[in-house]
């Protein structure tokens, strides 16, 4: 058989094989385990672990990848995804995504942390990839209504390099110009829209 043949073999094969539909129930059963950090409705109540509710499918299957392979670093999260398998890792996706996400009471848009907020989000261009209600997509991670504090941790962490997997790149040329002023204010501002 030639290669080309075996290719298009291949393909046809795949094809016969349709990927089965995420199981939110059973990522709803798996993430009970994720519920003691990032909170049983995925609502994070533990200074400095994200919220997961709302956040993208894809950005939440990433991120748990990433963790299992060990290009994130973390010790609670790498004894909690070592045994996850790929179905596993898209049921959890689907369910974080299919829960509303954190609501933070609106910032004072007269203030002056949320002004800075806003003018550092526009500068950085973040909403050219977290769009533009900073609600992410696909692999991009929601931003709107996440911890304050926990955007502070992030971005001082992609600042630093000490933050590696997924758009690492593209996020530590965003994060290295910021102030610490400025990472404070862009942090106050993403937490508190809805």
């Amino acid at each position: 058989m030639t290669r080309l043949a075996a290719i298009v073999a291949l393909t046809l094969l795949c094809g016969a094989f349709p990927l089965r539909a995420a199981d939110i129930e059973a990522g709803k059963a798996k993430a009970v385990v994720c519920g003691f950090c990032h909170g049983t409705d995925g609502i994070s109540k533990m200074e400095y672990t994200p919220s997961l509710a709302g956040q993208p499918d894809l950005y939440i299957q990433w991120q748990l990848v990433f963790f299992r392979a060990g290009t994130r670093q973390n010790a609670n999260m790498t004894a909690v995804v070592e045994d996850l398998s790929n179905e596993d890792i898209r049921n959890l996706g689907a369910y974080f995504a299919s829960l509303p996400p954190m609501k933070n009471p609106k910032p004072d848009e007269n203030s002056e942390l949320s002004r800075k907020g806003a003018e550092a989000a526009a500068g950085r261009r973040c909403a050219s990839c977290h769009t533009d209600n900073y609600a992410g997509i696909k692999g991009t991670a929601r931003l709107a209504g996440q911890r304050e504090e926990y955007l502070v941790k992030a971005l001082n962490e992609f600042k630093s390099g000490q933050r590696s997997g997924g758009s690492m790149a593209a996020m530590a040329d965003v994060a290295y110009p910021l102030s610490e002023e400025e990472i404070y204010a862009l942090a106050h501002y993403l937490a508190h829209l809805n």
